[in-house]
Formats: structure tokens, sequence, C-alpha cells
């Protein structure tokens, strides 16, 4: 079995992530490119002790980058953008 932590990389903390929490009670995360929603969920309900509305995930392909004569591209990453139920929040979610 997958350990929680391998599924849920790191918060996403910009100025729109912080808006969506404010105004949608949305929280955004880097996942692995592996992992499913019900994974997802089940992981976020486990680590934060919230109640899982909705998930919504989307992949992104790597950028091409080059280091002088060098071609190649970052890693493929997923993001999810987790719906809490209403009055729920994550304390723990700034930096």
């Amino acid at each position: 079995m997958i350990h929680p932590r391998e599924i849920i990389i790191a918060p996403i903390i910009t100025e729109k992530t912080g808006q969506m929490k404010e105004s949608d009670n949305r929280y955004t995360f880097k996942v692995s490119i592996n992992a499913n929603k019900i994974e997802i969920r089940r992981v976020i309900e486990q680590i934060f002790n919230v109640k899982v509305v909705a998930v919504n995930t989307i992949r992104y392909k790597g950028k091409p980058k080059r280091l002088g004569r060098y071609e190649g591209f970052k890693p493929d990453w997923k993001k999810a953008i987790v719906t809490l139920a209403e009055g729920q929040s994550i304390p723990d979610f700034e930096l």
C-alpha cells in the first residue's frame, strides 16, 4: 500500500489559491502523477481529519528546458483541487 505522504507531495500556495481558499473553501495540492481522485480524497481526509466534498485533478506536461547544449524536459506533474465541506478547514495550510 502507498504511504499517504507519497500521494500528497506538497501544497500549492499562490495568490490565486489563497483566494480560492477564502471564497470557495478549496485547497490545492501537488500530487503523485499516478494518484486517482479516490486515493486523493481518502488521503486528505486521513491526514487532515476533514470531510472532502469534491476532488478535481489537472495533469501538466513538462516544459522543455535547456542547459547549454543539452536539451530536455521538466517532469510531468499533477495538481489536485480539493473542495472541503462547509465549515471545514486545514489550519496548517500556510507556509
